[in-house]
């Protein structure tokens, strides 16, 4: 019996000459510009509503809730499910009346 002087082959991707994984970028989550789905996870979604409010929304304006809507429906028809999420995530900040929404500096 002779034994094998042949290492153990690994099973990991990055040993068998895969790339290694790379992180996720929020472009991931479209398809020819619309987004495809409003990740469940917290942090995939914390992702993609900075992305939301850096390139919807301008520092300083103030905006109407059509107006915020018409901007999300770009993006995505449930427009009202991404404007909670970018509202409880501090994103965009809503005045107290509902009649005006802001891009927010900072977020919770």
């Amino acid at each position: 019996m002779s034994e094998s002087t042949e290492a153990p082959q690994s099973t990991r991707p990055e040993d068998q000459g895969a790339e290694p994984r790379r992180p996720r970028g929020v472009h991931d989550l479209f398809s020819h510009g619309r987004l495809t789905a409003i990740p469940r996870k917290a942090a995939r979604r914390e992702q993609l509503l900075a992305h939301l409010s850096e390139t919807l929304f301008v520092p300083g304006r103030a905006y109407t809730e059509p107006e915020v809507n018409d901007a999300l429906r770009t993006v995505h028809e449930d427009c009202s499910a991404l404007r909670r999420y970018l509202i409880t995530s501090g994103h965009l900040t809503r005045a107290r009346d509902g009649s005006s929404y802001r891009r927010s500096t900072t977020t919770r």
